[in-house]
């Protein structure tokens, strides 16, 4: 998961600058996370303290606050009917951009009628929409949630937008944690 959320990171025009400054702060290369070796545990300790600096894991804070230590994951498929049931993370951003329902399919609607949360432009969207219509393949969503049934984006929530905007054309290759102590982050 954590060699999953940095390399979605590492794409994502917002959050690359922060992974590209850790890297070059701890001398290390992209590829640790474009190429990761799983198996090597100096790169996964090191992939490990680059998303508790950037992002706040396993030290509750950021983005990280509250989340639970002890988390089940695993590598799911995910019809489309089941990612248009994921809901947003819990953030102003998303809940204004939804309508508060935190539902991507009421974002699309929203985004294809013009309407813009906190004036921050729509652009992305459509740029990505047009990749996963094209059949382009990005780095897997991670969800979170109590049960598998009631789940929430953690990481890959613009890419789960252009899904909705594309109209969930097809499943996807996701990674899922379940906890039951998610129910503090993942509400």
């Amino acid at each position: 998961m954590v060699a999953c959320f940095l390399a979605g990171e590492l794409s994502s025009a917002r959050f690359s600058g922060g992974i590209r400054a850790a890297l070059a702060a701890m001398s290390v290369s992209e590829t640790l996370l474009t190429q990761p070796d799983l198996t090597d545990p100096m790169a996964n300790e090191t992939r490990r303290a680059i998303l508790a600096s950037t992002r706040g894991y396993g030290e509750n804070r950021l983005l990280f606050e509250c989340f639970p230590q002890h988390v089940e994951w695993s590598r799911a498929w995910l019809p489309s009917r089941d990612l248009a049931a994921v809901r947003y993370i819990d953030y102003s951003y998303w809940n204004d951009l939804s309508g508060g329902t935190r539902l991507p399919a009421d974002a699309a609607r929203r985004i294809l009628r013009g309407e813009q949360a906190f004036n921050m432009s729509n652009a992305a969207f459509f740029v990505a929409a047009e990749a996963v219509q094209r059949g382009d393949t990005f780095p897997p969503l991670i969800f979170v949630g109590v049960q598998f049934d009631r789940l929430v984006c953690l990481e890959g929530n613009l890419r789960l937008t252009a899904h909705a905007l594309a109209e969930f054309p097809r499943g996807l290759d996701c990674f899922v944690g379940i906890s039951a102590d998610m129910h503090g982050w993942a509400k």
